[in-house]
């Protein structure tokens, strides 16, 4: 491994037991990709800025849930790029180098989770690259219900059994 151990890298979970599917994500997730950085601004950019976070709405259950890039420990996108455009980096996100993809869609068609977005206009693909200039994501500080996390695994995993173990002992949820 290059620097970094899968297990200590700080992952976004989403609680979907509260968040509202208001796309908040979405548009600063934009805002932060624009050349502006600003929401204003970047609304009149060309090209225009793209989020990387997806809202998908889930029928059966009446929800809409934020699916973004899991920046998969055998990351099946790495090793179909054909150009080497796609790598880990330093830090452990998959990452997508601009000047070398050639916009063949690999990378798309490959992905468990559907999330690598494709720029038609520029034949560049993107996924979310967890902000790389900020300590949190910009999706996850811009989430009105801090639905979305910032956190390890372990760390989030540790926080959802002791909600769980409060639940069983005060009977709340049941």
């Amino acid at each position: 491994m290059k620097g970094y151990l899968m297990s200590n890298l700080k992952e976004i979970f989403v609680k979907t037991d509260i968040c509202t599917g208001c796309n908040t994500c979405k548009i600063a997730c934009a805002v932060e990709h624009s050349q502006s950085k600003n929401l204003f601004a970047a609304i009149h950019e060309i090209p225009k800025p793209r989020s990387r976070v997806y809202v998908e709405w889930v029928a059966d259950s009446g929800t809409k849930v934020p699916v973004l890039c899991r920046h998969c420990e055998d990351a099946p996108c790495i090793n179909a790029c054909i150009s080497g455009a796609i790598s880990r980096s330093d830090l452990g996100s998959v990452i997508t180098d601009n000047d070398k993809c050639i916009g063949c869609w690999t990378c798309v068609m490959v992905c468990p989770y559907g999330v690598i977005g494709r720029d038609a206009a520029l034949a560049k693909a993107h996924r979310c690259d967890r902000c790389p200039d900020l300590e949190i994501p910009a999706c996850v500080t811009s989430c009105p219900t801090n639905a979305l996390v910032y956190d390890t695994v372990d760390n989030f995993a540790k926080d959802k059994r002791k909600t769980a173990s409060k639940e069983l002992v005060t009977k709340e949820g049941a």
